[in-house]
């Protein structure tokens, strides 16, 4: 699929990070100084896996949404449909997947929000009949 430039540019395909996505994501570091913030670019159906931002203290992701259609979903909770404007707060400790929708790019910028002893839990991928039944 071609690759598709975004607001903040694509970046380079994220294959450090390929194991933990189905579908291809790409990545772009905007500022590794302070507040590390990174641009994100899902294909069309790529998402990440269920993960966990984990801290002592402080800790979390916040997601500035850029470009295209996507996802984000809580474990628990219903899935809610991202856009261009919307932030999501992502407190450290939730169990949560985000990515694109199934027929559109999607971008984000991923910022980290500093803490102490800051972590990231991968877990499993999302069950595919639930993404494809999101509408």
């Amino acid at each position: 699929m071609e690759k598709q430039e975004s607001l903040f540019h694509t970046g380079n395909p994220n294959d450090a990070f390929s194991a933990y996505f189905d579908g291809q994501s790409y990545l772009n570091m905007l500022t590794r100084d302070g507040v590390p913030i990174a641009n994100v670019t899902f294909e069309p159906g790529c998402r990440n896996h269920w993960h966990i931002h984990k801290a002592l203290d402080g800790g979390g992701q916040i997601l500035l949404c850029t470009d295209g259609y996507g996802w984000y979903q809580e474990w628990g909770k219903a899935a809610r449909k991202l856009q261009p404007g919307d932030v999501v707060v992502i407190p450290a400790g939730v169990k949560h997947w985000h990515g694109a929708a199934k027929d559109s790019w999607f971008s984000h910028l991923s910022v980290e929000v500093p803490g102490k002893e800051t972590s990231n839990e991968w877990l499993e991928a999302v069950d595919e009949d639930s993404y494809a039944a999101l509408k």
